[in-house]
């Protein structure tokens, strides 16, 4: 085996146990603060400690872990306060996002939009009222939202939003496991298609804004009981404490 083909084969390794890795914590596999022993991961996901720590490195750059000095890595813990403010955060940028591309979005990015909407209404539609709990749905759902943004034009900015809704995802697992049933999801999803396609740029961003917030209040009160007792506090805030 000549050397190129060692160092894409040792790349491929590490690309796949960071998505691995990454969507095990995104999924709540490994659990928000748990200690993360090389030896483990290394049985867990069959690979040498070189891509373990490469791929605990780039999940560190991404806040999904916390290296902790002399002590090595915890999944990034959680908490009330981190989820207010990574809600205020992802609202600003998805608001700027979706505004940019709804002033330069063309045909294409109308048909990316409508096509996007109708795999996720259509996969809903078949599973049910336990929608939220497949992993496809999840990602017909990703896809979605994104096909809305995709034509801001900032490569740059979507990086950022993407990572942001990788964190935002992890919190929604979370209260994935409790509750006992979703909002009726497809007439939000629609409002705010239609909007962004009628180019009505106040209605949309006001529809995404409180799509998100909403989401994090159900968070909230659907998982409360799973953050740590000193945040407790947080769910008495009167702009979290929503139906």
């Amino acid at each position: 085996m000549s050397d190129t083909q060692k160092t894409a084969g040792s790349e491929t390794r590490s690309g796949d146990v960071l998505n691995r890795m990454r969507q095990d914590i995104i999924n709540c596999v490994l659990k928000p603060g748990e200690k993360l022993k090389f030896e483990t991961l290394r049985n867990l996901y069959s690979v040498s400690f070189s891509p373990l720590r490469e791929a605990l490195s780039r999940l560190s750059a991404e806040n999904l872990v916390v290296a902790q000095d002399q002590k090595g890595f915890v999944v990034a813990p959680v908490s009330i306060a981190d989820l207010n403010d990574l809600t205020d955060v992802r609202v600003l940028i998805e608001r700027e996002a979706l505004a940019r591309a709804i002033q330069r979005g063309d045909e294409a990015w109308e048909a990316g939009i409508l096509s996007s909407f109708y795999r996720m209404d259509r996969l809903q539609q078949k599973l049910g009222k336990e929608y939220y709990l497949s992993e496809e749905w999840s990602r017909l759902h990703g896809a979605f939202h994104l096909a809305l943004v995709s034509a801001c034009a900032s490569p740059n900015l979507l990086e950022i939003r993407q990572k942001l809704y990788e964190r935002a995802h992890r919190y929604r697992r979370m209260s994935s496991r409790f509750r006992p049933q979703w909002r009726e999801k497809e007439a939000e999803h629609k409002t705010i298609a239609d909007a962004a396609l009628d180019r009505d740029v106040d209605a949309a961003l006001r529809l995404i804004e409180r799509h998100i917030r909403e989401t994090t209040e159900n968070v909230i009160k659907y998982a409360g009981h799973l953050f740590p007792p000193t945040d407790q506090a947080g769910l008495a805030d009167p702009q979290t404490d929503a139906a």
